[in-house]
């Protein structure tokens, strides 16, 4: 019989288990919020909520998931709801949870690769050797590893020793493409330019600027805060809070549906939105 599912509204849903991290990396924004870690009772509630919108959980937003404790448990939340669930990860516990992340069902991985570009070389080669060393077990497992180097322009040459150094360990056809390469079934490699995160406190620009935030994603912050996508690190533009509010009805509110307009007349409504160097891109 033909699979006759209903299309879910949004690609992607963004939920941070943990706004705190391990690592205090360069290219990253941080956050001023209170550190704060989901409970696992706050994150089934997400998980029901939403559920009904999306099919994707990224477990993504500020912190590092590898942290949490109830990672395990986590992802086996999200695939009882029938959901696939994604890591963003800088790669630093890969080798601590790696079975874990393996054998637990994670749909998805992505690795910032770049997480420990200023490090010192015989700590960034150990480093890059954990990386491997989960990449090659997890695709060949079954799990998608993507590894992102998003910071061309901005590593002082480490990106070509990172790239022999991956050459030379990994196994497959390094088939290049438009974003990146394809190095094998399960695992790839992202290029991307280093961006300027939305600062409220930064130049504003002219707001003639186009997002996917609302339209194909949106986030859920550690304290329940529902924002337009997984680059608000600070819950600027808190759009209602999925603790205590329906995401559904959050979503459709009348801030929400400002947003979605004036993205997609490139007129946004937002001031950080305004000062985002990610939205600039396209």
């Amino acid at each position: 019989m033909q699979d006759k599912r209903i299309k879910k509204p949004y690609a992607k849903a963004y939920v941070e288990i943990t706004n705190i991290c391990n690592r205090a990396c360069s290219f990253c924004h941080g956050t001023k919020r209170a550190p704060k870690e989901m409970t696992h009772s706050e994150f089934s509630r997400i998980i029901d909520e939403i559920s009904p919108l999306t099919d994707y959980v990224y477990l993504h937003v500020m912190g590092e998931p590898l942290t949490h404790p109830g990672l395990v448990q986590f992802i086996k939340t999200v695939n009882e709801r029938g959901l696939k669930c994604a890591i963003t990860t800088n790669g630093t516990l890969l080798s601590e949870r790696q079975n874990e992340l393996i054998q637990g069902g994670v749909y998805k991985v992505n690795v910032s690769v770049h997480s420990f570009e200023d490090g010192p070389d015989g700590e960034y080669i150990e480093y890059l050797s954990d990386i491997v060393d989960f990449a090659d077990k997890a695709s060949k497992s079954g799990v998608l590893v993507v590894l992102r180097l998003w910071n061309k322009g901005c590593d002082d040459g480490r990106n070509d020793k990172t790239l022999a150094f991956f050459k030379e360990r990994l196994f497959g056809e390094w088939k290049c493409g438009a974003r990146g390469v394809r190095i094998r079934h399960k695992l790839h490699l992202e290029y991307g330019d280093r961006f300027e995160w939305p600062d409220i406190e930064a130049k504003e620009g002219d707001g003639r600027v186009f997002c996917y935030g609302l339209s194909d994603h949106f986030g859920v912050l550690s304290d329940g805060s529902v924002i337009p996508c997984c680059l608000d690190s600070d819950g600027v533009i808190t759009l209602g809070n999925a603790y205590t509010e329906s995401v559904k009805e959050i979503l459709s509110s009348e801030r929400a549906e400002a947003i979605r307009h004036g993205f997609k007349n490139r007129c946004v409504s937002e001031q950080l939105c305004r000062r985002c160097g990610y939205a600039r891109r396209f």
